[in-house]
């Protein structure tokens, strides 16, 4: 047990030097081929700090644990959402460009409606079983393909801003090199997180349910955590708040879409309150971006989502 704790520690520390290689090279490539912080951070950033929750999916799915599989994803996008932009907007206050209040975070939401509809067969289509098909997953991963469209034409557009510590340019095979070395020790330490944090949990008896939405989803959301601070202690708001929204999107309709193809998935339909918490955090981001700084996530507004995330673990933990 000792030793799990010590291979915790030292898998978080991996983590935060990987999302400081990642930022880095991502932000050298994007100003060197013109490509905004924002396209950035919702391409390369957002499916590099992803690849845990597939890895863990992928492994979840094909073992049958369903629980973790379902609770991975929607518990990472809670954590993304309420944790990590409640840090991020702490360190920094986080100016959000125009298309992602009116699109970005709102495709967010959409992604978590459809899940919630695809999932409830019982509840919405009086069906037998709850189950996300191979059908579905074929669904989810045409709707990844239809977002994919708009970040390239994001990309073209040039959309951005520049604000933030200016960005250092390295060399073209260095800043690969940098983005390489990143996501490795992102997805090593991820690893090394999440298989130590299921050893302890476990030896403490928490259920596979509580398991997916706590230890596993925090433990693969690391990667978005120490990216997006790093991103934000360098007032590079748009990879940081990018990287967040960029990840719940592919979550959903990536991962999840890959998830149903390789193995037709059953839902335990008292995740929906999961979801339901999940819906009403992005609601919550999106009235922040209306209100006193228009498109700007203020000190006390990340406040306020942190806090979100406390009460909703406690009460997760209370219900278990």
């Amino acid at each position: 047990m000792v030793l799990a704790f010590i291979l915790l520690f030292v898998g978080f520390v991996i983590l935060v030097k990987g999302a400081d290689f990642l930022v880095g090279g991502a932000a050298s490539i994007a100003k060197r081929f013109n490509v905004s912080n924002l396209a950035i951070g919702l391409t390369v950033v957002a499916f590099g700090t992803s690849t845990p929750e597939l890895l863990v999916n992928i492994m979840s799915s094909i073992k049958g644990y369903n629980d973790a599989a379902f609770g991975n994803v929607i518990g990472s996008n809670i954590f993304n959402l309420l944790l990590i932009l409640g840090v991020a907007g702490m360190i920094y206050p986080l100016m959000v460009q125009r298309n992602t209040v009116s699109f970005e975070v709102p495709l967010s939401l959409m992604a978590a409606a459809v899940l919630y509809i695809l999932v409830n067969d019982q509840l919405l289509f009086q069906r037998d079983v709850n189950i996300l098909s191979r059908w579905d997953g074929l669904i989810l991963l045409a709707l990844f393909g239809l977002f994919m469209v708009y970040v390239v034409r994001t990309m073209k557009d040039g959309l951005g801003s520049e604000e933030g510590e200016p960005v250092k340019v390295y060399k073209p095979w260095l800043s690969i090199v940098y983005v390489l070395s990143g996501l490795a020790m992102l997805v090593g330490g991820g690893s090394l997180v999440v298989d130590n944090a299921v050893a302890i949990a476990r030896e403490f008896g928490l259920s596979e349910k509580l398991i997916g939405l706590t230890i596993l989803a925090a433990g693969t959301s690391l990667p978005e955590l120490a990216t997006s601070a790093v991103a934000a202690y360098r007032k590079n708001t748009d990879i940081a708040i990018g990287n967040v929204v960029g990840s719940c999107i592919f979550n959903i309709f990536l991962i999840l879409g890959i998830t149903g193809i390789i193995k037709p998935t059953p839902f335990n339909i008292a995740l929906n309150f999961d979801l339901y918490v999940l819906g009403a955090s992005t609601i919550l981001l999106m009235i922040f971006m209306f209100t006193l700084n228009q498109r700007k996530l203020d000190r006390w507004e990340a406040f306020m989502m942190f806090i979100g995330y406390i009460v909703y673990t406690v009460v997760l933990v209370g219900l278990e």
